[in-house]
């Protein structure tokens, strides 16, 4: 059990603890379900109210009312049973046996990671459903899932990322017991959980803390998504406080091996130790001897956060999202730039995504002076998670079709086969190894205006994005708020009995046997900034990762829908797609990887 300085707990001498901030709130009152007294809260210094009731437990339904009357969930509930805005449940933390107490996790060099929403993982879309695939996984290669994000939204279905209570995994999937069993099931097949977090902003709809806490929001900032958290201002000390005791929450209580922090970029802060940083060391420390793996998803270069010591391990975060590979997908899926041209240095920017992934340099310092891009600072590949498709590359596609819907068999192979056996960490999206044709569209489930508005907006949105193609595509875009629209984004898992789908699942098979077996025992070997490059021309390229110790892992790739001449590949080759290389040439759509001595 994580120990939190709000929400509900045990008390030391028997009942229950409810403690809540609500500094704005002049008198706060305890609603317990079925009885028909309140109770009021005692007010405390710093805007802090509590209340022991010794005749609750575990299971105590309860909410706290305001002034006004209104009755709003507990912000640090660890379960709705009856949505966002309905009452919480004391949840007894201590209940759950764990029975995988001697897992530690695993390094990162072994990370293979497999993005997957728990809605549309199964039929059921649960917590307890998604064990059922854990095999699959398993034997597919897969080392950790990365579910998308679990906090509680408002309805029935959501990406995750508008979740406004967030110590309560969404009740749709399942109870916290059901997540924690979950994890215990990955961890007995050898498979890591990493947990998707939103600290940037608030869902829009039933989030009642700007009611009675507004100070956990600031007008210094805005993101995309509306006004910023309030991590350097006054009271900034209750916000950093709770996101630091979530993310200690999901690593302590439900003994996640790691968080990914969506759009990290989003988490302003001014203050002498960033919000992040001050996290990270505290996880680290409540977590000695175990694997914990924090991943960013940055728009900036942030080198200074992924620096390692001299054993090669990360100090702080371990490995970045690299959207430049994004790159990839473009070249795949648009035929029409022909070889013999190279609009902007496309290939030259993918060489740098493929080798580097990100270097920064001192003039990149942006804006706000953060030092934690103010000097040059090399990093290893590894430090960072390469992908073809996620659920933003996927789901923000007007129809949310996959990479094998939109390119040919043997463009998706050649470009696949980069990520995945690229130095860097490769991330598949759940039913990608079997060429799923479930598309994943964006859904919610919102009520009221704010359903309208997203409606709307998402439709204007593509219409903007759509003036270069007949009009009455327009009608056909998926609808956010109809059920139908979730219900197309389930795996289609009878799919793994059709020939054609089981050729590409054997396919991933192979390229992750081929990464384990030859790649990953290179990888500790691929010192900072330690490659050389030759571009041949438009779209193909030579790379040479030196190995300490002497020797060189090499990858030759030519994307183009022909051949051309190409330098001498050279080494042992460990895999090639399509026809690769040959006297003097390179075949279309062929990649070559292979070690030299």
């Amino acid at each position: 059990m994580h120990a939190m300085p709000f929400g509900a707990a045990p008390a030391p001498d028997g009942g229950v603890r409810f403690r809540i901030w609500a500094p704005e709130a002049g008198s706060l009152d305890l609603v317990i379900e079925g009885r028909a007294e309140t109770l009021p809260m005692q007010r405390q210094k710093d805007g802090w109210y509590e209340r022991v009731v010794l005749d609750a437990d575990a299971g105590t339904r309860y909410q706290f009312q305001l002034p006004d009357g209104r009755k709003v969930a507990d912000p640090a509930s660890r379960y709705q049973p009856e949505d966002a805005e309905g009452p919480s449940e004391v949840v007894d933390a201590t209940a759950y046996s764990w029975k995988s107490t001697a897992w530690r996790g695993r390094p990162w060099n072994e990370m293979i990671l497999y993005e997957l929403h728990v809605g549309t993982f199964t039929p059921e879309g649960t917590f307890r459903a998604a064990i059922t695939k854990l095999d699959h996984l398993r034997d597919l290669g897969v080392t950790a899932i990365e579910v998308m994000a679990i906090a509680d939204f408002p309805g029935r279905r959501n990406w995750g990322y508008d979740g406004v209570l967030w110590y309560a995994p969404d009740s749709t999937y399942g109870r916290p017991e059901d997540l924690k069993a979950l994890v215990e099931a990955a961890h007995e097949r050898g498979i890591q959980v990493i947990l998707d977090v939103v600290y940037n902003h608030f869902g829009p709809q039933g989030n009642c803390l700007l009611e009675y806490a507004p100070q956990i929001l600031t007008d210094k900032y805005q993101t995309a998504w509306g006004q910023a958290l309030n991590f350097d201002g006054d009271c900034s000390e209750q916000t950093r406080e709770f996101i630091i005791h979530n993310a200690l929450y999901w690593i302590e209580e439900f003994q996640m091996d790691g968080l990914r922090f969506d759009a990290s970029h989003a988490m302003i802060d001014a203050s002498p130790k960033h919000v992040l940083d001050e996290l990270a060391e505290r996880v680290r420390a409540a977590a000695p001897g175990r694997e914990i793996h924090l991943i960013l998803e940055e728009e900036h270069n942030i080198g200074q956060r992924l620096r390692r010591d001299a054993d090669g391990c990360p100090e702080d975060f371990t490995a970045q999202w690299n959207h430049d590979l994004q790159r990839l997908i473009g070249m795949a899926v648009a035929p029409e730039w022909v070889c013999a041209e190279d609009p902007g240095g496309e290939t030259d920017k993918l060489r740098k995504a493929l080798a580097e992934g990100f270097v920064v340099h001192a003039q990149e310092l942006d804006a706000e002076g953060d030092p934690g891009r103010a000097a040059s600072v090399h990093v290893p590949p590894g430090a960072f998670v390469a992908f073809l498709q996620s659920h933003d590359l996927v789901g923000n596609r007007i129809f949310g079709e996959r990479i094998h819907e939109l390119a040919s068999p043997e463009a998706v192979r050649a470009v696949a086969s980069l990520y995945l056996l690229l130095p860097q960490t490769p991330m598949l999206f759940m039913g990608e190894e079997w060429g799923a044709t479930s598309r994943f569209p964006y859904f919610s489930d919102y009520r009221g205006q704010l359903a309208k508005d997203v409606r709307e907006g998402r439709r204007k949105q593509f219409a903007e994005t759509m003036q270069d193609r007949d009009p009455k595509e327009l009608d056909k875009v998926p609808d956010p708020q109809a059920e139908q629209t979730f219900l197309c984004a389930k795996l289609k898992w009878g799919e793994l009995d059709e020939a054609r789908h089981q050729e590409w699942l054997e396919w991933y098979r192979e390229m992750l046997r081929v990464r384990g077996q030859e790649i990953a025992p290179l990888l500790g070997r691929i010192g900072t900034d330690a490659y050389s490059h030759e571009i041949v021309g438009p779209r193909a390229l030579v790379i040479r990762w030196r190995l300490n110790g002497g020797g060189e892992l090499r990858l030759a790739m030519n994307l183009c829908d022909g051949e051309r001449a190409f330098p001498e590949v050279g080494g042992r080759i460990v895999m090639q797609t399509g026809e690769g290389w040959r006297d003097g040439r390179m075949g279309a759509w062929s990649v070559v990887w292979s070690v030299v001595p």
